[in-house]
């Protein structure tokens, strides 16, 4: 009995030749070759597939080396940025400090003190308040105590910021006086102003008290020349304990000094320079 064998031949003719050569293999190793030749492909493809964002991922580590050391020099220039401004903050804070909230509570005794600015006394220590009943010009220094004007009138065209009326630099808790009689126009909190008081006099003049740290009036208050308006403090846009106070004439703002310092007929009001 004659066996029969699967074979797979293959024929190879070069142009140009008269004959042919033919292989002949095996069917089984004509499979196991096509097989593996399938398998191979396969694995090509699959390589390149999985190749291709690994080489991606290399071809960018160069520019992330680069965006790493950019913003590395960037953190460090952020660090000395902060040092300046924590450095700038502080020399800000003793600023403050020498200019407000240390001298403040030092004016019991204006003469131990480096001249800053002339002090301004309410009232004479000998001599007794002519506060007048009902509305009157707003004429009164509006503490109950001594302050030091740190800051006056700047009108428009002034290189520095506009600034109406006059800044007084008190300890807080001071009283805050009325300088006339009149009636309580506005009474509450302001973003710029802090906690404020304005009062309507007589003859078209009206006073602002700014920066309260309490209130003891209400609006629609009537009150007298030398009453008590509230405390000061340092609320609103404030860096230390003062009182802003404003005179206005017929709506414009004017300088409150030449009325806060006139004399009663008792020589009531004084001013002292430094």
């Amino acid at each position: 009995m004659t066996s029969y064998r699967r074979t797979v031949r293959i024929l190879v003719h070069h142009d140009g030749d008269l004959e042919s050569r033919s292989i002949t293999l095996p069917f089984w190793l004509y499979r196991t070759i096509k097989i593996t030749s399938v398998c191979l492909a396969v694995l090509i493809v699959l390589a390149a597939v999985l190749y291709a964002p690994i080489a991606r991922a290399a071809s960018q580590v160069p520019g992330l080396t680069r965006d790493v050391e950019r913003l590395s020099a960037e953190n460090q220039q952020v660090h000395e940025l902060s040092a300046t401004i924590d450095a700038i903050e502080a020399r800000y804070d003793q600023l403050v400090s020498m200019l407000g909230a240390d001298i403040v509570p030092e004016l019991e005794d204006p003469e131990t003190m480096l001249p800053v600015a002339y002090t301004v006394f309410a009232r004479h220590p000998d001599a007794t308040p002519c506060y007048e009943t009902g509305s009157s010009r707003p004429r009164h220094w509006p503490l109950g105590g001594a302050g030091v004007i740190t800051r006056g009138p700047v009108g428009v065209g002034s290189s520095t910021e506009v600034h109406n009326g006059i800044d007084i630099a008190v300890a807080r808790g001071t009283v805050v006086r009325a300088a006339g009689g009149g009636v309580v126009t506005q009474a509450g909190f302001d973003a710029e102003y802090g906690f404020f008081v304005r009062i309507d006099h007589a003859n078209g003049f009206e006073s602002m008290y700014g920066h309260m740290s309490r209130l003891v009036v209400s609006e629609r208050d009537s009150v007298n020349a030398g009453q008590a308006l509230g405390l000061s403090g340092s609320t609103g846009r404030s860096t230390a304990p003062h009182l802003h106070f404003e005179i206005f004439e017929s709506g414009r703002s004017i300088d409150p000094i030449p009325m806060v310092t006139q004399e009663c007929s008792n020589g009531t009001f004084l001013v002292q320079g430094g």
